[in-house]
């Protein structure tokens, strides 16, 4: 059944530019990479509905659609599977079967499911265009560039690159070749006790990408670092902005990138939220900036925030720091137990490219899949993969 929901009871005021990203509106300029020919109705349209349920019942098991927490009810409604961007990936690997793998996501999440599926799959991602800030602040120019500048310090030999999940393919494989291993943000300190225990653990430093705020919190918050032991790589700057001195004496050499979603939050959105709700319980994701992770009481990955709410007891408060489409749909999910569900922000917080995928995107995709025509799909070469794999297949060892 399909749920429609409203971001009015969490207290969110939509923007006009939120409402040009959100596809309420047109700007022709910014459909890059994709041919939707023809008028396409307003996802609300039930034809538009009815058209995505014969396609995809035409395509049968030949298609599996994978749905990301933060995509738009209109297309959770489609997905077989819905979870965070590793978790899909996997689902999608244990689908052999699968012909197509429709990634409703970004396109990191869509290399992921081509670097772990079977190369008779086809993976597709429905929009071009659905990026993701964070994994773009990190290219491989310039990350090669970073590691001269450690070679040059005299540290590189003691640096083991951890990268965030929400990385591109190229900076996977630059992990994998460089002996390090990929995170999620739910095993990030697993992955960091691994790194620091591949050499000697009072000299061996952390090359953490391209989340700096996923990093330093989970140093600092989980590992017991303090932050003079971090340092961040400015790529814009000269040598990253630091000196061969900070680089040797630091641990933790955070890259410069963050989440534009959970970048916005801040302590005064914490305290507001306790001035208007008191009892509130404030949980948010670890991309969150460390004083509002520090303010919150409870801090965890998307699947932490879930299961969280899900044990939350009937009459409880609750100010979620993550994307909004998330947000709201646990609002309305829990509001029949009586669980208080609001969004920590005052403003609208939707990721604006994972947004880019929409009902009439997912029905144009699959109903060229099933007149036979592959549109959008996502290959990552053959080294890349190779390297990208191998940095995967340590996070996936980690115990």
């Amino acid at each position: 059944m399909r749920v429609v929901t409203t971001a009015q009871p969490l207290d969110v005021q939509p923007t006009p530019l939120a409402l040009l990203l959100l596809g309420r509106e047109a700007d022709p300029k910014s459909e890059r990479g994709v041919d939707c020919p023809g008028d396409l109705p307003a996802p609300s349209d039930p034809d538009l509905v009815e058209r995505a349920r014969a396609a995809k019942a035409k395509l049968g098991d030949k298609v599996f659609v994978l749905g990301h927490h933060y995509q738009r009810d209109e297309v959770i409604e489609f997905a077989d599977v819905t979870g965070d961007s590793f978790k899909l990936a996997r689902d999608a690997a244990a689908r052999p079967d699968a012909e197509y793998i429709v990634f409703c996501g970004v396109h990191f999440m869509a290399e992921s499911a081509d670097i772990l599926t079977g190369d008779d799959q086809q993976v597709v991602l429905p929009d071009l265009a659905a990026g993701c800030s964070m994994a773009d602040m990190a290219t491989a120019e310039q990350v090669a560039e970073c590691w001269d500048v450690l070679t040059e310090a005299g540290v590189a030999e003691q640096v083991v690159p951890v990268s965030y999940m929400n990385s591109s393919a190229d900076i996977k494989a630059f992990t994998g070749k460089h002996g390090g291993t990929i995170c999620t943000s739910s095993n990030a300190k697993r992955a960091l006790e691994w790194a620091f225990g591949q050499g000697d653990p009072s000299t061996t430093k952390v090359l953490f990408l391209p989340d700096q705020h996923l990093g330093r919190n989970t140093a600092v918050r989980d590992m017991g670092m303090t932050l003079d032991d971090c340092v961040v790589y400015n790529p814009h700057k000269p040598n990253g902005g630091l000196t061969a001195e900070e680089l040797r004496a630091a641990k933790m050499i955070l890259w410069r990138g963050h989440c534009s979603v959970h970048g916005r939050f801040s302590l005064d959105s914490v305290n507001d939220v306790r001035a208007r709700i008191p009892g509130v319980n404030v949980l948010v994701h670890p991309e969150c900036k460390h004083e509002v992770v520090a303010a919150a009481d409870y801090v965890g990955s998307t699947e932490y925030i879930i299961k969280a709410l899900e044990a939350a007891p009937a009459g409880s408060k609750w100010a979620i720091g993550t994307e909004l489409n998330l947000v709201r749909r646990l609002a309305n999910r829990f509001a029949a137990e009586d669980k208080e569900i609001v969004f920590l922000d005052k403003t609208v917080c939707f990721c604006s490219t994972m947004n880019r995928i929409d009902l009439p995107h997912l029905v144009w995709t699959l109903e060229s899949l099933a007149d036979g025509k592959v549109v959008n799909r996502i290959q990552v070469d053959e080294e890349t993969e190779r390297f990208a794999k191998l940095a995967l297949e340590r996070m996936l060892a980690l115990p």
